[in-house]
C-alpha cells in the first residue's frame, strides 16, 4: 500500500496540472493530507461512494498520462543513474568537478 501511495503522490506531482480542480482537491486530500473517504465526502457534501469513484477514476487517468508521457519513469531512471554516478565517482578518488556536476543534476529535480 505504501508503494502505491508513493507512486500516486509522484504521478499527482507530475500531472496535477492536467486534472480538474475537483480531481486535484480529492487526490490532495486523500493522498497528501491523509483524509479518509468519509471526511472528504463530509467536507464536499457528496457521498462516500462519489469520492471513492472520483479517486479511482483519477488514479486511472494519472496512470494513463504516465503510460503516454513517462515522466515518473524517466525521473526514477535519472535518479538511479545519478546515484550510480555518485557512487562510482566517490570510489574512484578525486573527481571534484564530476561531483559538482552530479550535485547540479540533483538540484534540477
Amino acid at each position: 500500500m505504501l508503494e502505491k501511495t508513493t507512486r500516486m503522490n509522484y504521478l499527482f506531482d507530475f500531472y496535477q496540472a492536467l486534472l480538474t480542480l475537483k480531481q486535484r482537491n480529492y487526490m490532495e486530500m486523500y493522498f497528501i493530507e491523509d483524509y479518509s473517504l468519509g471526511e472528504i465526502s463530509e467536507l464536499n457534501l457528496v457521498s462516500r461512494q462519489a469520492v471513492y469513484d472520483n479517486i479511482k477514476r483519477t488514479e486511472t487517468i494519472l496512470e494513463s498520462y504516465e503510460q503516454h508521457l513517462h515522466l515518473y519513469d524517466k525521473f526514477k531512471k535519472r535518479t538511479s543513474l545519478i546515484d550510480e554516478m555518485e557512487k562510482t565517482v566517490s570510489t574512484k578518488g578525486d573527481n571534484d568537478d564530476l561531483l559538482k556536476m552530479i550535485n547540479q543534476l540533483k538540484e534540477l529535480d
